[in-house]
C-alpha cells in the first residue's frame, strides 16, 4: 500500500467507526444546534444586535463543537488498547496524523453543513454563500491541523477534556479572529478584495501548522 492508501484507509477506519457508533458527530450535532437556538433567544431582540454578534457567535459555536470532537480523535484508540496497535503497523507516524486530521476535517465539515443552514433559518443571515463556505473549509482545515496533534498529546494525560482546550484554544485564537472578522465583511455584503487580507492570514496559518504538526507528530506520539 501507498502513502496515501495507507492515510486514507486510517480515516475510513475512524469514518466507519463513527457510522457505526454515532458517537462524535451526534454528540457534537446537539451540541452546536442547542448552542445556536439558545444564541437566537439571547440576542433575538431585534435584526441590528443579530448582525453585530452574529459572526463571533458562529465561531463560538464551531470553536467549541470542534473541541468537543477532537477530544474524541484519539480517545477510542487509547481506551481500547489500539493506540500502541496502531504505532507498530506499518505506517509512518505522518501517515497516522494526516489519517486522523482527514477524519476530524469530515466530521466537523458535516456538523457544520448541518449547522449552517439552522443557523441562516434562525438569525435570518445569508451564510449560506461562497464567501462564508469558503472562509469555513479553510478554517476548519487549520483547526484541525492542530487540534489534531493536541489531541495526541492530551489523550496520555488524566484530565485531557481540560488539557486540551487549555492548550489548543490559545494556538487558534488568530485563526477564529481572522474567521470572524471575515465572516463579518462576507454578511455585510463586502466584496472577495476586502476579505483577502483576512483571508492570507487564515491560508497562512493553515500552511505552518499543517506543516509545524506533521512535523513534530511522531515526537508527540510516542511521548
Amino acid at each position: 500500500m501507498g502513502y496515501w492508501q495507507k492515510t486514507l484507509a486510517i480515516t475510513w477506519k475512524d469514518t466507519l467507526s463513527e457510522i457505526r457508533t454515532r458517537e462524535i458527530v451526534a454528540s457534537v450535532l446537539v451540541f452546536t444546534l442547542l448552542a445556536i437556538v439558545i444564541f437566537n433567544f439571547a440576542f433575538g431582540a431585534s435584526q441590528e444586535t443579530l448582525d453585530s454578534v452574529a459572526p463571533g457567535i458562529l465561531w463560538v459555536v464551531f470553536a467549541f463543537s470542534g473541541i468537543l470532537g477532537l477530544n474524541r480523535s484519539f480517545v477510542p484508540e487509547k481506551e481500547q488498547g489500539c493506540l500502541e496497535g496502531l504505532m507498530v503497523c506499518p505506517v509512518s507516524r505522518e501517515a497516522i496524523y494526516v489519517g486522523k486530521m482527514l477524519g476530524s476535517l469530515v466530521f466537523m465539515l458535516v456538523v457544520e453543513a448541518v449547522a449552517l443552514p439552522m443557523f441562516a433559518f434562525l438569525f435570518n443571515l445569508p451564510v449560506l454563500t461562497l464567501q462564508i463556505v469558503t472562509i469555513t473549509v479553510l478554517t476548519t482545515i487549520g483547526f484541525v491541523a492542530v487540534g489534531t496533534i493536541f489531541s495526541a498529546l492530551a489523550v496520555n494525560t488524566r484530565a485531557r477534556e481540560m488539557v486540551l482546550p487549555i492548550l489548543f484554544l490559545p494556538i487558534v485564537v488568530p485563526v477564529i479572529i481572522a474567521a470572524v472578522e471575515a465572516s463579518a465583511m462576507a454578511l455585510s455584503g463586502e466584496p472577495w478584495s476586502a476579505l483577502f487580507t483576512w483571508l492570507q492570514v487564515i491560508l497562512a496559518f493553515d500552511v505552518i501548522f499543517l506543516a509545524a504538526s506533521y512535523l513534530v507528530f511522531s515526537f508527540v506520539i510516542e511521548e
